[in-house]
């Protein structure tokens, strides 16, 4: 009799373990204080002129690898149009992209304000003709 109990006993308990973790799990996403973290990307377009040369063009990209190393921006990364079918929608005029990542408003605004960041732009701005910038935040 003492051994049906203790198997009776056992079998409820992991039941509620069962349950009560179940009922733990799905509450951990209220608990998150990243669900509701907002994201910020900075995405840049460049329209190098027709007239430089082909190293000048490779030479832009350390533009690039300067701006990786200045502080706030997370995961640069950079390239050129991919060779997608043409449709009335998608652009490829441009000659080089760059995204980025902020964790803030404020970072993102502090890192167009950063002289690193400023002479950059004055060393590098002779090799394009036109330049867009869209700021994005996710939540």
């Amino acid at each position: 009799m003492e051994r049906r109990k203790f198997l009776f006993r056992s079998v409820q308990a992991s039941a509620l373990l069962m349950v009560s973790g179940n009922m733990f799990a799905s509450a951990l996403p209220m608990f998150n204080p990243l669900k509701n973290k907002k994201v910020y990307f900075h995405y840049l377009l460049f329209w190098l002129r027709k007239d430089i040369s082909a190293s000048e063009v490779k030479e832009f990209e350390n533009f690039f690898e300067g701006l990786k190393k200045l502080p706030y921006q997370k995961n640069l990364r950079y390239g050129k149009p991919a060779a997608s079918s043409p449709r009335s929608v998608l652009d490829s005029t441009f000659t080089y992209n760059a995204s980025m990542e902020f964790e803030s408003l404020e970072e993102l605004e502090a890192y167009g304000k950063l002289p690193e960041h400023l002479a950059l732009v004055q060393k590098y701005k002779p090799f394009f003709d036109r330049m867009l910038v869209y700021d994005t935040v996710y939540n």
